[in-house]
C-alpha cells in the first residue's frame, strides 16, 4: 500500500488570492438562505475526546453532515443554492437575499425548468430534493457502478434518474449534451471555460457547512484541516471560507483523494500551470470522489492555500470509517461513508500506525494538534457501510 504526497511551498502560492466569493460575508448570506428552509438545522460538530487521547493529539472535531436536511449528506447545500441562484438571476433578483418562501413564489408563477446533473448519488439526491421542493424537474445521470440504493433514493424524490455505462466525467459530458439539446439547466460543480457561474454558486453553497463549523468552534482554532476532494469544488469552497476567516492563522490544509482518481494530486505534482486529468474506470470505494477532471474554480483556491495533496488507497478511507464509528472511550459515534471519512481516514491512520510516522512528521502532527474533519456523508450505501465497518472489509495492510 502506497500513500503519495505533494507539498505546496509558500513560493508556489498566492495567499493574496481573492477569497471574497467564498468568504465570510458571502457565507453568511448563503447560510441565511439555507436557514430559511423548514428542514434546516445546524449539523453537529462532534468532539472525539477519547479518540484524540488515544491517538496523542490535543483535540479532534468532526462536522457530521449525515444530519443535513434529512438527506444523509452535505451535497444538497450546493445544489439548492445553485438552483435558487439560477431562479433569482432569471427573475432579476439579488441572490444574496434569497429565501425559501421567495423561491416558492417564483416557482408558482414561473415556467417550470428542467435541471440535469451527473452524480454518483449525493449531489443528484440534493438536486432532486430541491427540484421536488420547488416544483421543478430533475434529470440525474449516474456513472457505471453507482449504488442501486443511491439511485432509488433519487428516484423517490421524483427525478428521472438512471445509471449509465459511463465513468463520472463522461456522464458529465452527457449531461451537458442533454442540456444543450433540450434547453435544460445543467447543475454541475465541474467548471470549465464558459461554464463557471453555476459551479461557482455550488461552491458558495458548500460554505454553509464551513461557516457553521467555525461558529461552533468558537475560540478553538484548528491547527490542521483535512478535506477530501473529487473535482475540488467542496474543498475549494470550504478552503475559501477558512482562508478568509482565519487569515494568517490559516490551519495546515491537506487535500485527500483516492489513488485511482487523483486529478488534483496529479495537477499539484506536475506544477506546470495546467490541469491534469485521470481517465479510465476511476474505480474506488470512495465513489463520491471518483472524478478525473478538476474544477477550474476549485483548483484556483486550492493551489493557493492547500499545503499538501495526498493520493491514497481505499484501505485508508475504510480505516477512517471504522475509527469514526468506534466510540473510543465513550465518544459519540460518527457514521461516515466511504467518501465522507476519507480526510479523517488519512489523518487518523497517520496517527495510529508507526509505519506512517514519516507522514506524521511531514504534516506536523503532534500532541498540540487540533484536527478538524468534515464527514460529508453518512451511510448512503448502507450495505457497503456495514461490510466495511462491521465485517472489517478493506482492512489496512501497511506491509504491501
Amino acid at each position: 500500500m502506497k500513500i503519495n504526497v505533494v507539498e505546496r511551498t509558500k513560493e508556489q502560492k498566492n495567499i493574496d488570492f481573492d477569497t471574497t466569493p467564498y468568504g465570510l460575508e458571502k457565507a453568511k448570506a448563503v447560510q441565511a438562505f439555507h436557514a430559511s428552509f423548514p428542514e434546516y438545522c445546524e449539523t453537529p460538530l462532534v468532539e472525539l475526546k477519547g479518540l484524540a487521547k488515544a491517538l496523542g493529539v490535543k483535540a479532534i472535531y468532526v462536522k457530521d453532515e449525515s444530519y443535513r436536511f434529512g438527506l444523509n449528506a452535505f451535497k444538497v447545500l450546493g445544489g439548492s443554492y445553485s438552483i435558487g441562484s439560477y431562479l433569482a438571476r432569471k427573475n432579476g433578483l439579488d441572490d444574496n437575499k434569497l429565501t425559501y418562501d421567495l423561491l416558492q413564489t417564483l416557482a408558482a408563477n414561473g415556467k417550470q425548468e428542467t435541471f440535469v446533473t451527473a452524480t454518483d448519488g449525493n449531489h443528484g439526491r440534493g438536486v432532486a430534493w430541491t427540484c421536488n421542493r420547488l416544483k421543478q424537474k430533475a434529470v440525474v445521470l449516474m456513472p457505471h457502478g453507482s449504488s442501486l440504493e443511491r439511485l432509488t433514493n433519487i428516484q423517490k424524490l421524483g427525478a428521472d434518474a438512471s445509471i449509465t455505462d459511463l465513468n463520472y466525467d463522461d456522464a458529465v459530458r452527457l449531461a451537458y449534451k442533454y442540456s444543450q439539446e433540450n434547453g435544460w439547466v445543467m447543475v454541475q460543480d465541474t467548471a470549465w471555460e464558459g461554464y463557471e457561474i453555476i459551479p461557482k454558486t455550488i461552491m458558495q453553497g458548500y460554505t454553509t457547512m464551513a461557516y457553521e463549523a467555525v461558529k461552533q468552534l468558537g475560540n478553538v482554532e484548528p491547527t490542521h484541516v483535512f478535506l477530501q476532494a473529487g473535482v475540488g469544488a467542496m474543498s475549494g469552497g470550504v478552503t475559501g471560507l477558512l482562508a478568509d476567516y482565519y487569515k494568517e492563522k490559516m490551519p495546515v490544509l491537506t487535500i485527500v483523494e483516492p489513488d485511482k482518481a487523483d486529478c488534483l494530486y496529479q495537477t499539484a505534482l506536475a506544477d506546470d500551470g495546467k490541469l491534469h486529468f485521470v481517465g479510465g474506470k476511476l474505480d474506488s470505494i470512495m465513489a463520491g470522489l471518483c472524478c478525473g477532471e478538476p474544477c477550474t474554480l476549485g483548483w484556483e483556491v486550492l493551489s493557493n492555500f492547500a499545503d499538501f495533496f495526498v493520493s491514497m488507497p481505499d484501505e485508508i478511507a475504510a480505516e477512517g470509517m471504522r475509527l469514526l464509528a468506534s466510540q473510543t472511550d465513550g465518544d459519540a459515534q460518527v457514521v461516515s461513508g466511504e467518501s465522507g471519512a476519507a480526510g479523517a481516514g488519512l489523518a487518523l491512520s497517520v496517527l495510529k500506525y508507526q509505519e506512517l510516522a514519516w507522514l506524521k512528521e511531514k504534516l506536523g502532527l503532534n500532541e498540540d494538534s487540533v484536527l478538524l474533519f468534515f464527514s460529508t456523508e453518512g451511510d448512503t450505501d448502507q450495505e457497503n457501510y456495514k461490510r466495511i465497518v462491521k465485517e472489517n472489509a478493506w482492512s489496512v495492510n501497511l506491509s504491501e
